[in-house]
């Protein structure tokens, strides 16, 4: 069916995944051997379809169909060869154009509370001569219309056509926010190489006192992390959440860096089983975690949708609704008032992270390490108090630079076994300094402060009869709990100020994996709880090994939440209206929209989007 397409760029997607599988399966014999020592070239292909069904009126939200080849050569001289290509194309950009393609969105009416009337986009207020000529009210959804309700409270609209048809609101926000439907649809297939998600040499070289020194460099993924989900200590790569939001395993969603690892293993000593010091080093250009694009099917926390709104409205201008520095009103904004002005992506040359881990098993059996990262945020932060064209000097206002700050994170590791109870524990802790979050009580509108993230993990196998009574069931618990330290947050004259993110606030996840059929029908359930949002997720999944080289998966992802989601309204700008100068309390923005996504949490903000899927797995 693809090889039938007359699209240029589909065929060009095609013929890359094809050349991918013919060179992997020729490559054993067509290689060069690279040295007298080398061995032949040992090479596994597959190719997996996930196809998901979304419901709330939805419809198909995935056809991605994925080659992958995975290849390993011993070379000369000790040295070996790994690679991982992948080539991805998903099919809803097409299938489903009207949620997700060229077609997607259209006309919009925004809510203007004070009149009780609906205006159209372009209406309301003129601001400083309104929009801009050919800012037409089409192609758009409104802010925040695929997670809450709005109930009179502030918000805009937003462009949803992939860039190549709609440009507005489009910006590289560090790797997306500013794609083509082909490259929405084939992610990896771009100027920065992704479809190599490894490719690395590696060397251990003797030393005289019996130690080795380990080497290994290339594009590659560096696992620092003992937990699932959470990402305490493995924040070394930054991780693409448009592939499937959270509910991909990181090993494949982490974005691969141009990297070096050089590990010295000590081995023993009296006190120590074994021992290691690694360095850690990427001389790659930055990447940012892939937050998906606004229009796309996975979107993490709504925040690209945030982002190209404001984009728009510092461009081509915008709608926004019940705004207080309309007194309340509905009007459309000129460009250049508001907005995300620009976007500072470090430079290569400051880009890098590096950092140290050392680990050791103690004689007793306790595994432990001790990290500490240098490294740029992979998350924005939005610095405001930047002025305007109208009023230069104002700091109070809502336009923003994208930065991406430099943290340092220190922390540590440890794994333990509880024979007593039978059960292994996992820990992980981490403090990093310098994070950037949004702050309304600050007239930058943003704040840093230093952050504490830990996790616990209890895995342990039982025996539960009626899933399996001669088969071992494992049972697996995470509690993640994150502290922002000198948090600001109180109750202003019109609303919540100050962080929108919870000092405090506690994840958690269970895990039911059973194994049947001589271990080749898996069922499982995970349960996950965002205590601060009060949401939840459930996903059922049925793994069916067919045979030894076909796969079968059948699963379910539904969420819920509080139905009183005034818990995540806030007071979005300042609250000091004598500094604002514009005689309004409330000081602009409030309610849920911009910032209560924060609070949301990713599964507050995906509570519409249930889907049931399918997925097949073939290696050749």
């Amino acid at each position: 069916m693809f090889l039938q397409t007359k699209k240029p760029h589909l065929q060009a997607v095609v013929m890359a995944c094809s050349l991918m599988t013919f060179s992997a399966l020729s490559m054993a014999e067509d290689l060069p051997s690279l040295g007298e020592g080398a061995s032949p070239w040992k090479t596994d292909v597959f190719y997996e379809n996930h196809t998901a069904y979304r419901g709330s009126g939805v419809g198909l939200a995935k056809f991605r169909n994925t080659l992958q080849a995975e290849s390993d050569k011993n070379l000369d001289d000790g040295w070996a060869f790994h690679s991982v290509l992948r080539g991805t194309w998903d099919g809803v950009y097409r299938l489903n154009e009207n949620t997700f393609g060229n077609k997607a969105g259209g006309a919009v009416s925004l809510y203007d509370k004070p009149s009780g009337t609906m205006i159209p986009y372009g209406g309301g207020i003129p601001v400083a001569g309104g929009l801009a000529a050919g800012n037409t009210n089409d192609g758009l959804r409104v802010l925040g219309s695929g997670w809450h309700g709005f109930d009179g409270n502030t918000t805009a609209a937003v462009p949803v056509r992939p860039c190549d048809v709609d440009s507005r609101g489009c910006a590289d926000f560090g790797g997306y926010g500013n794609l083509k439907r082909s490259e929405l649809e084939a992610p990896e297939f771009n100027s920065k190489l992704d479809f190599i998600r490894e490719a690395y040499v590696r060397k251990t070289f003797g030393l005289k006192d019996g130690s080795d020194l380990f080497v290994k460099v290339g594009r590659q993924q560096i696992v620092w992390g003992r937990t699932d989900l959470f990402r305490v200590l493995d924040v070394f790569n930054p991780v693409d959440y448009s592939r499937n939001n959270i509910y991909d395993e990181l090993q494949d969603i982490r974005i691969p860096l141009w990297s070096a690892q050089v590990e010295w293993r000590m081995g023993g000593s009296d006190t120590m089983q074994d021992r290691n010091l690694q360095f850690v080093w990427s001389f790659d250009q930055f990447r940012a975690n892939n937050l998906g694009q606004c229009g796309s099917p996975n979107a993490i926390l709504d925040a690209a949708c945030l982002f190209r709104a404001l984009r728009m409205l510092w461009e081509n201008g915008n709608t926004l609704s019940n705004f207080g520095d309309l007194g309340g009103n509905t009007g459309s904004f000129a460009p250049g008032l508001a907005g995300i002005r620009a976007v500072h992506l470090p430079k290569w040359s400051d880009a890098g992270s590096y950092g140290v881990k050392y680990e050791g098993v103690t004689q007793g059996g306790l595994s432990f390490s001790l990290n500490a990262l240098s490294y740029r945020s992979q998350l924005p932060s939005l610095r405001g108090g930047k002025g305007n064209i109208v009023r230069p000097s104002n700091p109070y206002l809502l336009n923003f630079d994208m930065e991406f700050p430099r943290l340092t994170m220190v922390g540590g590791s440890m794994d333990l076994q509880m024979e007593s109870i039978g059960a292994a524990i996992r820990l992980e802790g981490a403090l990093t300094h310098g994070e950037e979050f949004a702050n309304t009580s600050r007239p930058e509108l943003y704040s840093k402060n230093n952050t504490f993230r830990s996790v616990i993990g209890i895995d342990r196998p039982t025996f539960i009869p009626f899933i399996n009574p001669n088969r071992t069931t494992l049972l697996s618990a995470q509690l993640f709990y994150q502290h922002i330290y000198n948090h600001e947050a109180y109750q202003g004259t019109a609303g919540r100020v100050g962080m929108p993110d919870w000092e405090d606030n506690v994840i958690g996840t269970l895990l039911i994996k059973g194994f049947m059929n001589n271990d080749r029908v898996s069922p499982q359930l995970i349960l996950a709880r965002d205590f601060g949002a009060r949401a939840w997720v459930a996903s059922p999944q049925v793994e069916w090994n067919l045979t030894d080289d076909l796969k079968l998966t059948f699963g379910a992802n539904v969420k819920g939440r509080d139905d009183n989601t005034s818990r995540y309204n806030w007071d979005n700008t300042t609250n000091n209206s004598a500094a604002l100068g514009v005689g309004n309390a409330n000081g602009g923005f409030g309610g849920i929209e911009p910032l209560g996504r924060f609070r949301a949490g990713p599964i507050g903000t995906a509570f519409n989007q249930n889907d049931i899927y399918f997925m097949a797995r073939y290696k050749f």
